[in-house]
């Protein structure tokens, strides 16, 4: 044994490694094939000894030349050996060969199973990492569904390293074995919290993707992640959070309402570009959704659009790149915001990468309007001339065109400036866009009838000229536009001046050069125009120049009967006879050209792309039947393998054939046609003549020939703006004749004071477009619903209600001698919901009292986590009001996205139940807070006697209320911040901080969600001089209590730059974050704006002073409360009191309630007629109850609070608010 282990060290010394085969293979450049062959044989040999070191050495080596190119499956048997060795090095060589060559189709895969098993359960954690690691690579539904339950357990390992690989593999599992996404969702939806961050992120990618194709299923984990979002600090995290909310955001409405001040936050704060975009992308989303219930978002937009400009001015050309392009997803929903900064973005097209240029073109295809069509058309003409790179310049022509046709030519008004836009851009060489040229050209001929005699013009032009037959006669190519010239000139051939000269042209010998489809189309059309020269020769009675022009056609025709191309023989041989018989007719003088002008009548319509589809199934046609007789069993495999390849093929040719309709469904379409016909106002209705109707006909065919100096620059023909001018400035003058006119008529109405701008709509176009319908079956409908998705996407087995509870039918297989099979049915009845979070639903038919009972200890339990909870308003009534949301759902089926619902909604709605109890309960609070005040500080001994005395008096005053209630019928008690629909009037929370004839500064505090410690104040900048505001410094200077926190590296006298700069009359929002050790006491301090204004006349340094006021207000949060937790902080005995009064009140109870909650950042707990109970949190956790009483013209107002510091000094900024108030 040991001479053998010993043989074994001695032939691994002379075998070639990695190092030696990367080494030979450089030296053997000219015979490298042949050397990799020896290697391969030296390889394959080495596999065949038992000694695993030398397989694994081998295998490396294979690992190698599969990423140089070569085939090693032949070798995964032996790859799987290698797997399975005990030792690490050696596994991970087989685990990397294995991920590189093993794929779906492999046939030992299935071998893998237990190795891999063995290693996810092997105490090693390198051992299953490499196995996670690998089997992320070629996992195949079967490895799938045997290994799940293992990776899900894997998913709860002690190691973090394991957790992380587990998770991120789940997303491959879900792919392949679409039925594990239910059972596993819960655990993943557990590592959203996880105390490691990078499982945490994992999770946060893993459901991200899933949730990118099918965002409704996973609407439940928005509270979750907007937890995540406020709180992490991790900018991958945070931008594929954000990714997520974006998608989500069209589906729930409401949630966008949340999301604008934290993502409004992180636009401001944020300094990595990657973050910032993701920000204003979904920003952008959520306007969208909230553009009908969110009218007061321009704010938001400015503030996107200003970052946006901020990354398009940047020097990097990556940033300049993604700035323009959310620049082009804000011009969808707000052209006007965008449209302001048009010149940054003519700037983007003297950029010198391309890319940027072609981004900054599609902006201009949003930006155009009736005004600024020309002028924009001018400037790119301007560039297309100056484009070097044939690709630029045909991305400039593509742009041009689409421009100008965008929305049925919306915002064209000449189309004979259209037309000499087209015909000079037939002059561009190389292009390979000819053929866009010319079905704008064709298009506009056939659409507008009025232009038809101009563009007849412009094209016989073309076709008399030669540049465009001796350029580039490839097939796209400029010589396209001939094909449109030739139609024209022949279907609209009564415009033309010479015809005899355009039907020459269109003989001429050089037209056999152009490619076989046009000279097909000039074949067709020269027939066209000889039997409209035909008809005026017989109509003048000239026979002489009748039999010419035959005799020229009989001449000129030959040369296209001998063409290579099929289709000009076919028209040439059959239009050479017909013309020969024509002469024929003529020598004997019988009139012939009634007879040729009918071959060409007739109305040709567009016919739809989807018209094929849409053609019904005759009765008895069954597709799917053989024509001839089946092919017998025993086809050769040759046969087998033909229908192999081709069965991919016959299966996506496959189409489901609609039932058939009968004769109602059928009157019913084509009831609905017709209306939609009618009220069409561009649809042509059938003409009654049927006379020359092919001129109004949508034809498609070919061939045009120019001849323009080359060395004149592309120009927009200037005579046309000119023109156009002049139209507008006569339209104007004919609309104020009209206007006073009216005036003169309506003599008891009231002039208007106001001028009359001009707009889009009222620029009316010279020309008519007409909308031609396409062509379908009868009673067919046109629908955009046909086209085939991909029955291979893996995400639409992903599609799945995750909110549903599992069934016993949807268990991950389990080992039957694993003890885990235990443990399953806890995964999987667990809810999708936050463990954390929501109390069980053990007692659902339990009496109401023992219920009541139950949910006030819960409450009592949680009040005081839920006031440490950085969410504000979105946690902290969650976690108070739980126990009292579930008395009433277990009562009632609990539906679908209700927590969601709860989550979202601003104030949570109550039940019957808890509205009854929370009014009995009034009472007793206001009577505790007035017997409170009374005694001062007591023990905690006389409150417990003080409660026996008070639960018998509230009995009565129960009976009481409800008896007063039912007699008088009074109003009930409002709680939680609900408010009557009495109209409030405006209120700003900004107040005024310093102000000269340059800038007005207004500034507003709030409390740092995330940090105790932290205030942010927003200061609106708003320019009021006539002159450019930049380089503004904000300075504060710290106090001992209060420090503005400024940038790494910078000093404590140092101010912070204003992140933007004020044209005239514009303002904009900046914030800035200062440390605050105690907020009890209010303090102001000293600042300094310093900034430069820049004017005409040159620029000066300008400074204005201020002092910030921090108020004890300013440190409060709106907290919402409900009345069992608000009794239970009462009775603690840990809060001081006070108390104010104010006289000679004179508004009302309702707007008095609403001016606290509104400047003190309090909210209502209950309200019973003129009395109200109120509640907020500071930053730092001290809690402020208050009751508001209201007398005759008086209120009076009780105050306790965990510190009386506090207490006295906001309870003197509320006197002072009440009496402005008055």
């Amino acid at each position: 044994m040991a001479l053998k282990i010993v043989k074994g060290s001695i032939d691994r010394m002379f075998d070639k490694n990695l190092q030696d085969l990367v080494r030979g293979i450089r030296n053997h450049k000219d015979d490298e094939a042949k050397y990799i062959s020896q290697c391969i044989d030296e390889i394959k040999q080495e596999l065949k000894q038992d000694n695993i070191a030398v397989k694994a050495n081998a295998v490396i080596k294979l690992a190698y030349l599969q990423m140089v190119g070569y085939d090693i499956s032949w070798a995964a048997f032996n790859i799987i050996e290698v797997m399975s060795s005990s030792k690490f090095t050696f596994k991970r060589i087989g685990y990397l060969a294995a991920s590189q060559c093993f794929y779906e189709g492999t046939d030992v895969i299935m071998l893998t199973t237990n190795q891999i098993r063995k290693d996810l359960n092997s105490p090693n954690q390198y051992d299953t990492g490499v196995a996670l690691t690998g089997l992320s690579c070629f996992v195949t539904p079967d490895l799938a569904r045997d290994l799940a339950n293992d990776i899900m357990t894997l998913m709860s390992h002690t190691k973090p390293y394991i957790r992380k690989k587990a998770v991120l593999i789940m997303y491959k599992v879900f792919l392949k074995y679409p039925e594990s996404l239910r059972p596993a969702f819960p655990r993943l939806k557990e590592k959203l919290e996880d105390p490691d961050s990078g499982v945490q992120s994992a999770a946060v990618n893993v459901i991200c993707e899933l949730a990118r194709r099918n965002p409704k299923n996973y609407l439940s984990l928005a509270p979750l992640f907007f937890k995540l979002m406020t709180s992490s600090t991790n900018n991958w995290v945070l931008i594929k959070i954000i990714k997520l909310f974006g998608a989500l955001t069209p589906l729930e409405p409401r949630l966008g309402k949340k999301l604008i001040e934290p993502l409004t936050n992180l636009i401001h704060s944020t300094s990595a570009m990657s973050l910032l975009y993701e920000c204003v992308n979904t920003v952008i989303a959520v306007l969208i959704s909230l553009s009908s219930g969110m009218p007061n978002h321009s704010a938001s937009i400015q503030l996107c659009v200003q970052k946006l400009r901020i990354l398009i001015e940047d020097s990097d050309q990556n940033l300049k790149y993604l700035g323009l392009l959310a620049m082009s997803k804000i011009l969808k929903t707000h052209p006007k915001s965008v449209q302001s900064h048009k010149d940054l973005i003519l700037q983007c097209l003297d950029d010198k990468d391309e890319s940027i240029r072609l981004r900054a073109l599609d902006l201009l295809y949003g930006m155009v309007s009736k005004k600024n069509l020309m002028e924009i058309v001018k400037k790119l003409m301007i560039h297309v001339d100056k484009a070097e790179g044939t690709t630029y310049r045909d991305e400039l022509l593509t742009k041009i065109i689409d421009i100008c046709s965008q929305s049925n030519y919306q915002y064209i008004t000449n189309f004979e400036w259209y037309i000499s836009i087209l015909v000079e851009l037939t002059r561009l060489e190389g292009t390979r866009h000819g053929h866009l040229i010319a079905a704008q050209m064709l298009d506009v001929a056939i659409r507008v009838k009025a232009i038809r005699a101009f563009a007849v013009s412009q094209m016989a032009m073309l076709l008399d000229n030669a540049h465009l037959l001796a350029g580039n006669n490839q097939r796209n190519g400029i010589c396209e536009v001939l094909y449109a010239a030739a139609w024209i000139c022949g279907e609209f051939s009564e415009h033309l001046q010479e015809p005899n000269q355009t039907l020459e042209a269109m003989l001429k010998s050089k037209v056999t050069t152009l490619p076989g489809h046009i000279q097909a189309v000039y074949v067709q059309n020269a027939a066209k125009l000889y039997a409209s020269i035909l008809q005026q020769h017989e109509q003048a009675g000239d026979k002489k120049a009748a039999e010419e022009i035959t005799q020229i056609l009989i001449d000129k025709l030959p040369q296209f009967v001998q063409n290579a191309d099929l289709e000009v023989q076919e028209r040439a041989s059959c239009i050479l006879q017909l013309i020969k018989y024509i002469h024929k007719l003529q020598a004997k003088d019988i009139p012939v050209a009634e007879e040729v002008m009918a071959l060409f009548t007739g109305e040709l319509n567009p016919v739809a792309p989807k018209a094929q589809k849409k053609v019904p199934l005759p009765d008895g046609l069954d597709l799917d039947a053989w024509i001839n007789d089946a092919p017998s069993e025993s086809s050769s495999d040759d046969e087998n393998t033909k229908k192999t390849i081709f069965h991919e093929e016959e299966q996506r040719s496959i189409r489901h054939r609609q039932p058939e309709m009968d004769e109602d469904e059928l009157a019913r379409r084509r009831e609905v046609r017709k209306q939609e016909q009618a009220s069409n106002p561009f649809y042509i209705k059938s003409s009654p003549s049927p006379q020359k109707n092919y001129q109004d006909a949508s034809g498609v065919d070919h061939i045009p020939v120019v001849q323009i100096d080359l060395t004149v620059p592309l120009r927009v023909p200037d005579q046309y703006l000119k023109l156009e001018e002049e139209r507008r400035q006569q339209q104007r003058q004919d609309r104020e004749k009209k206007k006073k006119k009216q005036k003169r008529d309506k003599k008891g109405k009231r002039r208007h004071d106001s001028l009359h701008t001009e707009s889009d709509e009222d620029i009316a176009p010279v020309h008519q477009v007409d909308i031609i319908t396409e062509e379908m079956p009868e009673n067919a409908l046109p629908s955009d619903d046909d086209d085939d998705k991909d029955p291979n996407d893996p995400y639409k087995a992903l599609d799945i209600d995750l909110d549903k509870p599992l069934t016993d039918n949807e268990k991950l297989p389990v080992r039957m001698h694993r003890i885990s099979e235990k443990k399953s049915p806890e995964i999987e009845a667990a809810p999708v919901e936050e463990k954390s979070k929501k109390p069980s639903k053990k007692a659902k038919k339990e009496k109401k009292d023992k219920e009541k009972r139950k949910s006030k200890e819960k409450g009592g339990k949680k009040h005081r986590k839920s006031y440490e909870n950085p969410e504000n308003e979105f946690a902290a009534p969650e976690e108070i009001i739980a126990p009292t949301l579930k008395e009433e759902a277990e009562n009632e089926k609990p539906t679908e996205g209700s927590d969601l619902d709860f989550w979202l909604s601003k104030a949570p709605v109550q039940s019957k139940s808890q509205t009854e109890s929370l009014k009995n309960e009034e009472a007793s609070v206001i009577e505790e807070i007035s017997e409170t005040k009374e005694e001062g500080e007591a023990k905690s001994s006389k409150h417990k006697k003080k409660k026996h005395k008070k639960e018998k008096s509230k009995e009565e005053k129960k009976s009481q209320k409800k008896k007063r209630h039912s007699a008088d019928d009074a109003p009930e008690s409002v709680q939680n911040g609900s408010i009557d629909d009495e109209l409030l009037p405006p209120m700003s929370s900004y107040s005024l901080l310093a102000e000269n004839s340059f800038v007005k500064m207004t500034y507003d505090i709030q409390g740092n969600l995330q940090d105790g410690s932290q205030v942010v104040v927003s200061v609106i900048f708003e320019n009021q001089s006539s002159g450019y505001l930049k380089s503004m410094d904000f300075n504060v200077l710290d106090s001992l209590n209060t420090k503005l926190i400024r940038p790494e590296g910078s000093s404590k006298h140092d101010g912070i730059s204003v992140p933007f700069q004020l044209p005239p009359d514009v303002s904009n929002e900046a914030r800035f974050v200062f440390t605050v050790e105690s907020i009890v006491m209010p303090q102001k301090l000293k600042g300094t704006l310093t900034f430069i204004v820049k004017t005409d006349d040159g620029s000066s340094h300008e400074k204005l002073d201020f002092k910030l006021h921090f108020t004890c207000t300013s440190y409060m949060i709106t907290t919402p409360c409900y009345s069992d937790a608000f009794s239970k902080l009462l009775e603690s005995g840990e809060l001081k009191i006070s108390a104010i009064k104010v006289d000679r009140i004179s508004i009302s109870f309702q707007l008095l309630l609403a001016k606290i909650c509104f400047h003190h950042h309090f909210s209502v707990v209950e309200r019973i007629n003129s009395c109200a109970s109120m509640y907020s949190r500071s930053i730092q956790g001290h809690h402020m109850c208050l009751l508001v009483k209201m007398g005759d013209n008086s209120i009076s107002v009780d105050g306790k609070c965990s510190d009386s510091t506090l207490l006295g000094n906001l309870l003197d900024e509320l006197k002072q608010t009440l009496t402005e108030s008055c």
